[in-house]
């Protein structure tokens, strides 16, 4: 039997908030709203490093839009897309940091 993975907020900053502080030249965020800043942050800088941002906007919009719902089912579905989008940022991170 599998199981479902869980996401919430919280966990998803805290998974990411390190690599992410680090790209967006910031402290890692203490606070969902600061995570999500980071991640626009982060698309700029990896813009300007032509990586490609689509993955990393559309968590950001994911997370945002999370935050913003108050339908648990419809929370529970943009948190794992934010999260499906968030699956590559650490290896984009280490490319960054790479050639830095």
């Amino acid at each position: 039997m599998s199981t479902k993975q869980t996401f919430t907020a919280d966990s998803i900053r805290a998974r990411y908030a390190a690599n992410i502080a680090f790209v967006a030249e910031e402290e890692p965020a203490t606070t969902v709203s600061d995570f999500i800043d980071q991640l626009w942050t982060v698309s700029e800088n990896f813009n300007m490093a032509r990586f490609d941002t689509d993955e990393v906007d559309a968590a950001a919009t994911y997370l945002n839009d999370a935050a913003g719902s108050t339908d648990e089912n419809e929370r529970a579905v943009l948190l794992k897309r934010a999260a499906d989008n968030l699956v590559h940022v650490d290896n984009m991170a280490d490319e960054y940091r790479d050639m830095c």
